[in-house]
């Protein structure tokens, strides 16, 4: 259990800890580093589920993240034939982390 006031994160779930992995290769690219130099950047996630609404202005849950996961939006390619549900679900456990230990590899 983490006191309050501290600044460290929770420890990541199993679960968690899989969706940080899937984020770390298959998201972050785009999110974090835009090293495909995209003129259009992505938007940042941190802090995704803190917001009633995504970037875009869709609301931010659960089944519209899964959406545009799997099916695409703007620019941002669909993933469904590259993730399966439990990979989908692990890496939106993730997301609604915040986040959380992103440059703690």
């Amino acid at each position: 259990m983490i006191l309050a006031g501290c600044h460290s994160q929770p420890a990541l779930t199993p679960q968690q800890a899989e969706g940080k992995h899937l984020y770390d290769v298959g998201c972050a690219h785009c999110h974090e580093e835009n090293d495909l130099r995209l003129k259009t950047v992505p938007p940042n996630l941190h802090g995704l589920f803190d917001h009633k609404t995504m970037p875009d202005g869709a609301p931010a849950t659960d089944a519209e993240v899964e959406r545009v996961i799997l099916h695409g939006k703007g620019l941002m390619p669909s993933f469904a034939y590259q993730i399966s549900q439990s990979q989908l679900e692990a890496l939106i456990a993730y997301l609604h982390t915040g986040l959380a230990g992103e440059n703690n590899q």
